[in-house]
């Protein structure tokens, strides 16, 4: 069998526009730190989508306009954010008994690691030079309703990320529901990886070749 070559990886914004067409009317949802901060962009005009922080801030907006930043006004990742009219902010520990307490629809989180099953490995590599930095992962992981991750599918040296058993420190077991990729976007069950899309050009036998895991149609 000839296995097409011909595609093109989504970009960064891309790949945050395509995250944000799946976030539903009236959702309350947290961006990790990195990559998912970018969906904030790329929400859909007049879908109110209420984003939480978990230093404390309900209702941000995108991101500033150049020369508009302001520095007292940031999100978890230390970046400056908008506040949208009726935008509130509280205590991080009323902040993370939101996160905690169910009260959030979707989060979306980068990872290191994601087993088939939906296993979250986002905090530490278990590399001896490695900074740990488990955040609030853990608490938007189990807490949210909804766990997406938003990563690119393999590392640099081209393995991939979604594992039959992740390798590294554990953040939540069983927690992914779904992982949109520069790749591909794939639903975890509990009997393995499930296709929703693929980019153009690539076929689903190619990306099980890259993964090295069976997708089901």
């Amino acid at each position: 069998m000839t296995m097409s070559t011909t595609y093109t990886r989504r970009t960064k914004d891309q790949l945050a526009a395509r995250v944000a067409q799946d976030i539903f009317d009236g959702a309350v949802v947290n961006l990790g730190i990195g990559q998912p901060t970018l969906v904030a962009n790329h929400l859909p005009k007049g879908r109110e989508v209420i984003l939480q922080s978990e230093n404390g801030i309900l209702g941000m907006g995108p991101a500033p306009e150049a020369g508009e930043e302001d520095y007292d006004l940031i999100n978890a990742g230390k970046q400056p954010v908008t506040l949208l009219p009726g935008g509130s902010f509280f205590h991080h520990a009323d902040s993370f008994a939101m996160m905690r307490g169910g009260h959030l629809d979707i989060c979306v989180l980068g990872a290191f690691q994601v087993s088939a099953t939906g296993d979250l490995a986002n905090w530490h590599t278990g590399e001896k030079d490695a900074i740990p930095a488990v955040g609030g992962a853990m608490d938007l992981a189990i807490g949210a309703k909804q766990t997406w991750v938003m990563m690119d599918l393999l590392t640099k040296q081209g393995a991939s990320k979604l594992v039959q058993e992740c390798s590294y420190p554990l953040t939540g077991i069983a927690c992914v529901k779904r992982v949109y990729s520069d790749l591909a976007t794939l639903e975890c069950t509990p009997e393995g990886l499930k296709l929703v899309d693929l980019v153009e050009g690539l076929s689903r036998e190619e990306l099980e070749k890259l993964v090295g895991l069976p997708i089901a149609a």
